[in-house]
């Protein structure tokens, strides 16, 4: 599933970085820390390779 934002995607980046070892899981915060403990190393791959060409910096929640 690709990202819908490039808010999504930063996150999402810094959530598979701290999966791989290169960062500390304690520097993560917000949406990434959750993405993080949610999330499998490949489903953060998906959502970080998305090109963020033509995509929104954030996306509104939609009741």
């Amino acid at each position: 599933m690709p990202a819908k934002s490039k808010a999504q995607q930063k996150a999402a980046g810094a959530a598979l970085s701290a999966k791989r070892g290169d960062t500390k899981v304690k520097d993560l915060k917000g949406a990434s820390k959750d993405m993080y403990d949610s999330m499998s190393e490949s489903q953060l791959e998906d959502f970080a390779e998305t090109k963020r060409k033509g995509k929104p910096e954030h996306v509104t929640k939609k009741d």
